[in-house]
This record gives C-alpha cells, structure tokens and sequence, in this order.
C-alpha cells in the first residue's frame, strides 16, 4: 500500500498542522513515533473484560490485529467498551441489561471513533450482544471496517460425551425433578466449559459469528476457529492488514453492508438453525445504514431456505465440528449451488462473495453439513409467524423439529413475568398441552427484552419441552430448545394482544403455515383494551433501563433506540 492521504482522512484533525502540536504531545507520551502519528490512525476495539470466558480472550487477539494494522503502514489504537455476557446474566434482574447493552456497545464504539478521528475500525467481540453492537457501530460510522469474532469455547466431555453450557441449564430441570443429584450436577458444572470462547452451539454468539462472514465484514472462515486455537492470531494479523487495504480503497462499511448482504446473512442463519435472536439483530444492523428491512424480511428469507447444517440446540454438532468441516465458506458455497447467494457483494477482502466461493476447495462433508440440495429439512430452521395474536410477528427456532411438533394448540396459561412463569415450572404447576405464556418481558416493558432460557431449559430437563409451548413479547437464547415463540409484536407494554390474553383463551401455533392466532374475536379484544389498566409498571425508574425504555423502538425494526442512517446529514469520515 502506497501512501495515506491523511488530508483526507478524519485523523487530520488530530495530528496535522502547528494547531495540532498539543494533540501531538499526548501522543509521543504515549511512545508513538514521528512517522506512526502521521499515518491512519486505526480503532482497534474490544469487548474484553474478565466477566466470562467469552470475551477473556480479546485483548490477547487484539494484539495480532495491531501488528497486522502497523504492517500495512497504520497506526493501531487499541480502546475496549463493555459486554453484558447472557449466560452470566440469565435467569434474573441481570437479563434486563443484555439487550440495552447491544446499544451501549454501538454508542460507545461510536463516540470513541469520533472523539479520536480514527479512520478505520477493526472490532473483535466475543458475546451475543457484542457482536451485533459492534457491527452496528461500523455500519453507523460507516468507516472501512473488519469485524472478526473471539471464536467459540472448546466442548466440555461429561460421561463420555461432548457437553456444552445448554447441558448444564437443561440438568438444572432434571435436578428439580430429581432426575440427577447434586454431585451429578457438581461434575457437570465443572466440566461443561473447558476453555476460553464463546458457547459452542448455534446459539447467538456464534450465529451472528456466522453473520459476519456472510454479510462480508469478516475474513473468511475467521469466525470458525474455536477461541484457544493459535490460528486466531494469524486471523487477526490478516484483518489488521485487510483493513488498511479497505482504507486504501475506500470501500466502508455500507459498501458491504447491503440489502443484499443482509439477504446472503439471513439465508446462513436459516441454513444452520441459527439463534432467533438474528431477526432483531439483522433489522438493527440494517437501520444503521437507512435500510428497511425487518422482521418479516428476515422471515421470508427463512422460508425458502433448507436447513442443512446439524448444529445444536437442534441437532448433534457444535462450533468446532463446523470449522473442521470447513465453516462458513463451504456452507455458502452450498448455498450458492441451490441459487441462494448474491454473488455481487463486496467484502472485507475487496473481493465480491462470488469470487470468495470460487476459491472455496472443500465440500459438504454430509455429516456436519449436508448438500443443500439434500438438506435435513426443506426449510430453514428459523420461521417468522404472524396472526390475530402477534400483528407485528413473532419467531420460532424448529430446526430439529418434526412437522408434527411444528403444530400446537391448547389453552392459554398467562403469566406476568419470566419469574412466575420460572416457578410454575418449577413447582410443575402446570400442564401438559397449555401454552405457557410470558409477558411485559418486552424491550420497553421489560425494560430490556429478556432471554427465558432458565425457563425453557427447566422445562427440556423436565422431559415436558415437547408437551407444552410456550410465547412471550420477550426473547429466547439461542439455546433455547422446544416450540418457544419470541418477539411476539406489539409487546404487552404497547397494548398488543398479548396484554390482553386471559387463561384458558385458545392459541394456535403453526410453524408450518407461519401463524400465531388466538381464539379471541375483535369484539372481545376491543372490549378488554376498553378495561385495560396499562402497562405493568416496573421497578426501573431511573438510570440506564429507564432511559432504555424511553427510547427503544418495536421489536419488528430491531428494537432500536435512534433514528438510524435515513435521519442523517453527515458522514463522519467527510467531516
């Protein structure tokens, strides 16, 4: 790479001309050089923190990253901003900050970029809500960008065989019906999570791990190696490099990001069962760069798309399995034989996905992932619903599902919040054939859209994960096993149906047919929004949630809290 022209880049403001000898000094206290204050300065950002064995890692790689930056004649300034781990956090009042931290990510990353004029972002990030917040920051600044994800935790081994973390919450629901004993429960705990990474299965870490890649923010095959793997470094090194390559080019982050990309992602996630979450995620990656494309969007990819890769919660395989079987790569290559890719999209190598996949050698291995053309099922493994109970819409995960589990109807069993609906289980105070419902769990009226992991997985360990369904204006983790259906719109809090269920109303749900309906007329419904009270309130009265709650949008759009690239007059790298 030739020589930046830095009057045209953003860190002229801060290193060039006699105005700028103070900034300058700050910097060679800091041992920056004559020649590094000069070139592009890099952002190289991290979610570490020392709350999980996720994000532990990221500092380490982030320093492969910077070597690969000052090779390519950049200046690397490394910042972290913070994470909110959802295993960590699930199952209690800490599950609130989760979502609202998605936000917090993009807003932080953004202001460090803007207060420092750096020129160019690379964001490595390890947890669910990191990586799509760190995606949205590029897309928002809309500076050259690399994303590259920490990598997924190794696989315990328990009796034999591979365990992860969903194995330690699905044993929670056996110990409470007896089925295992505190010693069991104690071996496994200590066994389940062997390793730096993030959880091993096709729940939203490595979900939107796999979206990085497919929307062309990450290197290929970057996001497969499991976290310990030394080969990471050469990952990060390469996307130190790529990145200047892209500022030498000028091609940003919406240059990657398009309706297109977005397409070629939801399709991966469809393919591989992918977390749930991706449908408030990929909505919300788009608003940042003025796209519409929501819930229902994402949905209709989704419908069209076999699902092919055996991956859990729904299938037999985890995040290490499908690198060795050649990752995310062979898995779009797939996908492009069956004429599901937009082969015209450009990504972090400067390359089009096309010609990224023409270099692809390996083939579907029929164990980890199948030919598409033969898949497990016929359609994906993620299905949008809507209907008289979820105008909006709502989500289900059915990978691994039968078409008969696909169908379920039976009478409403309401709950207020996730704790009730948690103890119910627990208590087993509840019966087969209802359908458990869970509300004011939204993003507003949570506050913060909560994951109802513990609650679903109690129920898995109970053996009832098939005997009952279960919906809610909340979340489900990737892990989440069962007919759970989520992001049921508009929330309880915005007065949607869902707030106004009573026990014993009759709900069907139709995976196969993408509906969601309650045996309640239009009448009715109007005659109990008339008796309606409002909504639930919450012990969020002050403080980040409250301000949360204040702001965030339907979760339809991505549950967003700003009004996104459409509303914008600037570019921040034309400043």
């Amino acid at each position: 790479m030739g020589k930046f022209d830095k009057s045209i880049l953003p860190s002229r403001h801060v290193t060039e001309g006699p105005e700028r000898a103070p900034h300058r000094s700050y910097m060679y206290a800091m041992g920056v050089s004559e020649e590094e204050i000069h070139q592009p300065l890099i952002g190289v950002a991290t979610c570490w923190n020392e709350a999980a064995p996720c994000n532990i890692a990221l500092n380490r790689q982030a320093q492969s990253v910077k070597l690969g930056v000052k090779e390519a004649g950049g200046t690397p300034r490394e910042f972290t901003t913070i994470t909110v781990t959802d295993g960590i956090a699930m199952g209690h009042e800490g599950m609130r900050s989760s979502l609202a931290s998605r936000e917090a990510i993009a807003d932080t990353v953004e202001l460090t970029m803007r207060g420092h004029c750096y020129d160019a972002l690379v964001g490595l990030a390890g947890c669910d809500k990191s990586l799509p917040g760190m995606m949205m920051a590029m897309v928002r600044l809309n500076v050259p960008s690399v994303f590259i994800y920490g990598g997924s935790i190794m696989p315990g081994r328990y009796q034999g065989r591979d365990v992860t973390v969903q194995d330690v919450f699905e044993a929670v629901g056996r110990h409470q019906a007896g089925a295992n004993s505190d010693e069991e429960l104690r071996a496994l705990e200590k066994v389940a999570c062997p390793s730096a990474g993030a959880c091993g299965g096709q729940f939203t870490a490595n979900t939107m791990a796999c979206v990085s890649e497919a929307i062309g923010l990450a290197l290929p095959n970057s996001a497969g190696a499991p976290a310990p793997y030394e080969s990471r470094d050469q990952y990060g090194t390469a996307s130190g490099v790529a990145v200047m390559s892209l500022l030498d080019s000028n091609i940003r982050a919406r240059d990657v990001v398009t309706l297109k990309s977005l397409e070629n992602a939801s399709r991966v996630v469809a393919c591989t069962g992918g977390s749930t979450n991706a449908g408030l995620h990929l909505p919300a990656i788009a608003h940042e760069a003025g796209l519409e494309f929501y819930l229902d969007d994402v949905c209709e990819i989704f419908k069209d798309t076999p699902y092919f890769v055996d991956l859990k919660p729904g299938g037999k395989y985890v995040a290490k399995d499908l690198y060795e079987a050649g990752g995310v790569p062979v898995v779009m290559k797939e996908l492009r034989r069956v004429g599901l890719i937009h082969e015209d999209c450009i990504t972090a190598t400067g390359r089009t996905m096309g010609e990224e996949l023409d270099l692809v050698e390996r083939e579907a291995d029929g164990r980890v992932i199948y030919p598409a053309a033969s898949p497990i099922t016929k359609t994906g493994g993620v299905v949008g619903l809507k209907g008289n109970l979820a105008p909006q819409g709502a989500i289900v995960k059915v990978a691994g599902m039968s078409e008969e589990e696909q169908v379920f109807t039976g009478p409403a069993r309401v709950f207020e919040c996730e704790e009730d609906a948690f103890e119910a289980v627990k208590m087993r105070a509840y019966s087969e054939g209802e359908v458990i419902v869970i509300r004011n769990e939204g993003p507003a009226g949570g506050p913060g859209m909560r994951e109802m992991l513990a609650t679903t997985a109690a129920l898995s360990g109970q053996g009832m994960g098939k005997k009952v369904a279960l919906i809610t204006d909340g979340r489900f983790s990737g892990a989440t096993r069962g007919f759970c259906v989520g992001h049921v719109g508009p929330e309880s809090a915005h007065c949607g149906p869902i707030a106004l269920l009573e026990d014993g109303d009759g709900i069907s749900i139709n995976a196969l047919t993408g509906e969601l309906s309650v045996d309640v007329s239009d009448e009715e419904f109007a005659a109990r929004k008339a008796e309606w009270k409002g909504p639930r309130a919450t012990i969020y009265a002050s403080g980040a949630l409250w301000k949360y709650s204040r702001l965030v949008g339907e979760t339809y759009k991505g549950a967003v809290t700003h009004p996104g690239g459409a509303e914008e007059r600037h570019v921040y790298m034309d400043i």
